[in-house]
């Protein structure tokens, strides 16, 4: 037998065992030839997750909550359904970023030497250790010398892990409630709404999770296309490391408002932009969603006394979209600014005011043409309350919902819940966790009506002590956009933050294979 045909044996054997894990491992546990032979790939739960937390704020003040949460599945009541594991370490170091001139005359690879010296060394005690599915862990830091958070989650517990990061900075430069949803690392990412304006101090947040350096490139684009400048290029990020990068040593010109897009040339990070007001207070501005021809901006509070919206166009093509907002009984048109134009490559964005009017809301964004429809990244910058008592939140487009989304960090009082169903009208299935003190889980359905937006308080634990999640699933209809608004007022300040919902990513596709012993012919 030549080594030819021993190697399709080889690969024939494994594809069987692939084949027959696929099989075993179906949804419902059947074997039978009809779901052997099923066309439609399964969907499996994914075996691990990562998620990676920015260091909080440099304040003195910071309080710092964390919560780690995943949901419960089937089977997750017996004990018997597997071991799992989640845990949230500190990063080695969070580090000055590396444009102070100090590596200047140093080649890439020196500094990839030098900025992972000494960072081979096994991971401490974690900071948040999940133990089993449905019940949230919670952890405080109040120190300004809080590090990045880096960690992964595996078996049944890697399922939809999210875990949140909420701050609270009482007074000084940072004042206001800072909310993030810790984030998977990635090569991309499209932030729209920062700035580098003479009352903003923007940095964005570079984590790196691997024990390997990771090299980053920062573009800034404004109203007038790309900032020219190579200081964003070639950002070295050393090994389970975090990099802070001042938005502002980027590019000579300041700018009100800006879309970043950071990608990575070597290695991965989790990215995120903490954009600081000296008068509107702060809080992170997360990734804006896969640019697309439409977008959904879910959650603008009834009481928003300042709403701008932030749109790029990344491709080659201008984008003319229509503005719509979807409050309680249907859709409309805000006066003055029914549709958008957006060049491409240009940062464009419009002063919407109190668009709300008194009601909840969330903002559509949709291609004029449906035959032309322009991928765009958007985001909205919502603030509430007026004068020295007003607090900024940021709202990026985010995904639907899909299978199910989750958001960790919710108090007896505070959380709102958004939702809304900018095509059909759906029912969704929300779901409270156990408290992290203790508290038995409530369901509570609600239905969407077709182009409308429903803000709720949403169901709390019977029983509840310390923080809870809440896990939203639709159940039918069309597709569903989320966002929980967390309020923290504090001395008159109506402080919050509003982090969106796309889906938790729990389970991924698994194509079936089959058999076909005809490659063995000789």
């Amino acid at each position: 037998m030549n080594r030819t045909t021993l190697s399709l044996i080889a690969a024939a054997t494994a594809l069987a065992a692939v084949t027959g894990f696929a099989v075993v491992s179906a949804p419902g546990g059947g074997t039978t030839e009809a779901t052997a032979g099923a066309r439609t790939p399964a969907r499996m739960p994914v075996e691990r997750s990562s998620l990676l937390c920015p260091a909080p704020s440099a304040s003195d003040l910071a309080e710092t909550a964390y919560t780690s949460f995943t949901p419960a599945g089937k089977g997750d009541a017996d004990a018997s359904a597997g071991a799992g594991s989640a845990d949230l370490v500190a990063t080695d170091a969070t580090l000055a970023a590396p444009d102070d001139g100090k590596d200047k005359d140093k080649g890439e690879g020196e500094k990839d030497a030098e900025g992972s010296k000494g960072r081979d060394k096994a991971p401490g005690k974690p900071v948040l250790s999940l133990k089993e599915p449905g019940k949230p862990v919670t952890a405080e830091a109040n120190t300004a010398e809080a590090p990045a958070l880096v960690g992964s989650a595996e078996g049944r517990l890697a399922p939809g892990w999210t875990a949140q990061q909420t701050t609270k900075v009482t007074a000084g430069q940072g004042r206001g409630v800072l909310g993030v949803s810790c984030t998977a690392p990635d090569t991309s990412f499209w932030f729209a709404g920062a700035s580098t304006a003479k009352d903003r101090q923007d940095y964005v947040h570079l984590t790196n999770p691997d024990d390997t350096a990771a090299v980053a490139d920062i573009e800034l684009f404004g109203e007038d296309g790309a900032l020219e400048s190579d200081a964003g290029e070639g950002i070295t990020v050393p090994a389970r490391s975090s990099v802070p990068v001042l938005l502002s040593t980027l590019g000579a010109d300041s700018a009100e408002d800006l879309t970043v897009h950071v990608t990575t040339r070597t290695g991965r990070v989790g990215a995120v932009v903490q954009a600081v007001d000296e008068q509107g207070g702060s809080d992170w501005l997360a990734a804006s969603a896969e640019a697309a021809g439409a977008a959904v901006l879910p959650g603008v509070p009834k009481d928003a006394t300042s709403v701008r919206l932030v749109v790029f166009a990344p491709g080659e093509d201008d984008a003319d979209l229509n503005v719509r907002l979807a409050g309680p009984t249907g859709s409309i048109t805000p006066a003055g600014h029914e549709t958008l134009h957006v060049k491409a490559g240009m940062t464009t964005a419009v002063d919407l005011e109190d668009v709300t009017k008194g009601e909840p809301g969330s903002l559509l964004l949709s291609p004029v043409s449906k035959g032309r429809a322009t991928p765009v990244v958007a985001a909205l910058r919502v603030v509430r309350g007026k004068g020295a008592a007003q607090e900024v939140a940021y709202i990026p487009a985010t995904g639907q919902v899909g299978g199910r989304a989750t958001v960790a960090d919710n108090r007896a009082k505070g959380s709102t819940l958004s939702l809304t169903a900018p095509g059909a009208a759906a029912e969704v299935r929300v779901t409270a966790s156990a408290g992290s003190g203790g508290g038995e889980p409530v369901v509570e359905t609600y239905k969407v009506k077709a182009g409308t937006t429903l803000a709720v308080k949403p169901p709390v634990p019977s029983g509840l002590k310390g923080s809870y999640a809440l896990t939203v699933e639709p159940r039918s209809g069309g597709p569903v956009h989320a966002s929980r608004m967390l309020e923290l007022p504090e001395d008159g300040v109506p402080m919050f933050t509003v982090q969106t919902m796309p889906d938790d990513r729990g389970t991924v596709s698994v194509p079936e294979a089959e058999q076909d012993l005809s490659v063995l012919d000789d």
